[in-house]
């Protein structure tokens, strides 16, 4: 069964008058890029005025070294250090609220967020409500933060999210596992310290699946309704990176170059998405991870090859830009959708990730449920096709066994 293609739609591509799209761009993060460069966290601490700094991570990143190797670079600048390692994957309200009370018994001045997004965005979370108080709720939404938040440094182990890059905490309800995008310029990190050495410990799991994530970053945000000229250069750019060296990661971890373009590239998919958001296939996974535990770039894997089909008619020219990137067609091949698609469907096969939700053992009868909620996920707001349940339903049908 294949998604049903609308000949509507095609204004899509077409720029705003006067030849180019309006847009606002703010750049709020500094970028410090190379292998090594952790050993300046201390350093750029204290340029931001720290003297008490929580470091916000996980458990996992101790026994590879990387809590240690931070610890030590802030002691040397002569900081306070406090740590909250309980961090869990999709951290919900119920893990930042146990960071607040460590947070304000540290009294701290500067916060450091040290692992993957799960980490980046706890710390924002945490940030948040030590600033401005309340509960995560009351932020869900965009620029509801009234006072004035901590600097924060986020120091990303992992390829994928591009959280560092980003002004959004996602945090989810404990109960319904949904995420609230709670969003602010405030919660923007001051700095973004990228060191690929820290990325080369990620277990080849990992590596797959935020790989998968960062690359969906990349292809998403080139084609939303919220796209423009800044985002489109973060995008294209984060594709050629991450495209070209995915596989090389995949087959040799320890290769250098892929994994700095890697997290380079993650990082620029990020800063992309802060301009353009993203669309369907985000808004599609998000439902499978509440439901039923899917690990997030699993869930994108199965979904994203199934939109950029069911997107084709809408913005062809602009899947054709990445699929001749990658070389698999001339930009103008009427052919392009679908060889990317079967492009990143043969990706998340390499990665040893599922590609259909059978895989992911989702019944047919909870497509319904699934698609309803897809709907009112804010990404499927910015798909350049308009969606709505019963497209989203579709597209869940698409991907049951195809």
């Amino acid at each position: 069964m294949q998604a049903r293609r609308s000949q509507l739609d095609l204004h899509v591509d077409a720029p705003a008058a006067g030849g180019l799209p309006t847009f606002d761009y703010q750049p709020r993060t500094r970028v410090v890029f190379g292998p090594g460069r952790v050993r300046e966290l201390g350093a750029l601490a204290r340029e931001l005025g720290a003297t008490r700094v929580l470091l916000v991570t996980d458990h996992g990143l101790a026994q590879a070294g990387h809590v240690q190797r931070s610890i030590a670079a802030l002691h040397g600048a002569g900081l306070y250090v406090s740590v909250f390692d309980e961090v869990h994957p999709n951290p919900t309200t119920e893990h930042v609220d146990r960071g607040l009370l460590h947070a304000r018994e540290a009294q701290i001045d500067l916060i450091v967020g040290l692992g993957g997004g799960s980490s980046m965005d706890c710390a924002k979370g945490i940030n948040f409500l030590l600033t401005n108080g309340g509960r995560m709720e009351d932020y869900w939404g965009v620029g509801k933060a009234t006072q004035p938040m901590l600097p924060m440094i986020a120091v990303p182990t992992t390829a994928g999210t591009g959280s560092e890059a980003q002004s959004f905490a996602l945090i989810a309800n404990p109960k319904t596992h949904m995420k609230m995008a709670c969003g602010d310029p405030k919660a923007a990190c001051r700095v973004a310290l990228l060191d690929p050495e820290l990325t080369v410990s990620m277990p080849a799991a990992v590596t797959a699946v935020t790989g998968i994530d960062a690359l969906s970053h990349a292809v998403e945000s080139y084609v939303t309704t919220r796209r423009n000229p800044v985002s489109q250069l973060f995008s294209r750019q984060a594709w050629q990176l991450l495209a070209g060296a995915f596989s090389t990661v995949l087959k040799s971890p320890a290769h250098e170059d892929a994994r700095a373009r890697m997290l380079l590239g993650a990082h620029l998919a990020g800063a992309a998405i802060e301009n353009s958001m993203l669309g369907a296939a985000h808004a599609l996974a998000n439902p499978l991870s509440a439901h039923f535990h899917a690990t997030h770039g699993a869930a994108i894997a199965v979904m994203l090859p199934h939109v950029v089909r069911f997107n084709a008619a809408a913005v062809a020219r602009r899947y054709g830009d990445l699929a001749a990137d990658a070389e698999l067609c001339a930009c103008d091949d009427p052919r392009a959708g679908d060889l990317l698609a079967d492009f990143l469907k043969s990706l998340a096969e390499q990665a040893g990730l599922p590609t259909q939700l059978a895989a992911l053992r989702i019944p047919r009868d909870m497509l319904p449920v699934l698609a309803q909620e897809a709907a009112q996920q804010w990404t499927a707001a910015f798909n350049p096709r308009p969606v709505n349940a019963d497209d989203l339903r579709e597209i869940y049908e698409c991907a049951l066994s195809h």
